[in-house]
């Protein structure tokens, strides 16, 4: 059966119930909305029962209405508006413990990343990092901030990283056209992807460098050109881009790297202990004294 839910709507639509067919025309009007609504609420919404809408998903042929959501939500992955992810928030938590459940949600990112990340491409990723001449990093907008601390870390163990974050294509290319087959290019981007990352990255794919696509979903725009994905769970609903779990996947990729080239690095740190030490970098707390408070 086709992929795409809308085609399936209408592929399917002579064997609706009346129920049925409500829900597929809100559906189709309101699937932005329709994607954050439990079975529960969307059969309430429609004014059909929750198990006419959980048959109206075995209909289409998914397993269980939570394919069905995911369906819809990967029709909006990249079409959200900063307004409509504020309104979903807000109508997600309606008045309860905001910590809670922000944590929970970020719990939940982590959990199906470690269900879904592919080790293979994981070990193939670490790989590749380690044997590179240079290493590109692109990062834009939100995820900036998780490439430049990842590119921190790998600048530190390697002394070879080149970070790109700029939408300017010129500022890109001139920091790019050097690269070549010797090295690894990283594109990390999320919804909503950036084109200057699908881009960048096609380049260096053409140019024959590894190229490392961190991204949240196999329909991602950035998967096309890489020869290892990485996905990490964001929430395309949230108020701001949910980074937690991409953030713990480049923490494991640091790992990872550390365990793989252990002593080089002890040896590198050594030397960078040492010259921290040398120039007073970091503040060193002062040594408690015991005073006679007789005296």
């Amino acid at each position: 059966m086709d992929s795409n839910l809308l085609v399936r709507i209408d592929l399917s639509r002579k064997s609706f119930s009346k129920g049925q067919r409500k829900i597929a025309s809100f559906i189709e009007e309101h699937y932005d909305t329709a994607a954050f609504m439990t079975a529960a609420k969307l059969g309430e919404v429609v004014g059909v029962s929750e198990s006419t809408v959980v048959r109206f998903a075995a209909t289409l042929g998914y397993d269980g209405y939570p394919y069905l959501q995911k369906a819809m939500q990967e029709m909006i992955r990249d079409k959200l508006t900063s307004i409509q992810r504020i309104e979903v928030t807000t109508g997600r938590i309606a008045g309860g413990d905001v910590v809670e459940n922000v944590l929970n949600q970020d719990i939940d990112k982590i959990k199906r990343t470690i269900e879904e990340v592919s080790r293979e491409d994981f070990s193939k990723a670490v790989d590749a990092i380690i044997n590179a001449r240079n290493i590109y990093i692109f990062g834009v907008k939100s995820a900036s901030h998780i490439a430049s601390f990842f590119g921190y870390y790998l600048d530190l163990i390697f002394g070879n990283v080149k970070m790109l974050n700029s939408t300017s294509k010129t500022t890109t290319y001139e920091k790019l056209f050097r690269i070549s087959e010797q090295d690894v290019m990283i594109g990390i981007s999320f919804p909503r992807y950036s084109t200057m990352a699908v881009d960048a990255m096609s380049f260096a794919r053409d140019r024959g460098a590894d190229v490392i696509a961190i991204t949240d979903s196999m329909i991602s725009p950035l998967v096309a050109s890489a020869n290892s994905v990485l996905l990490a769970r964001s929430d395309i609903a949230s108020v701001v881009d949910t980074l937690v779990a991409p953030l713990s996947l480049i923490n494991a990729l640091l790992v990872a790297i550390v365990i793989k080239r252990k002593d080089e690095i002890i040896r590198t740190f050594s030397d960078l202990e040492q010259v921290w030490q040398e120039q007073n970098l970091y503040t060193v707390e002062p040594k408690s004294e015991n005073r006679d408070e007789s005296a």
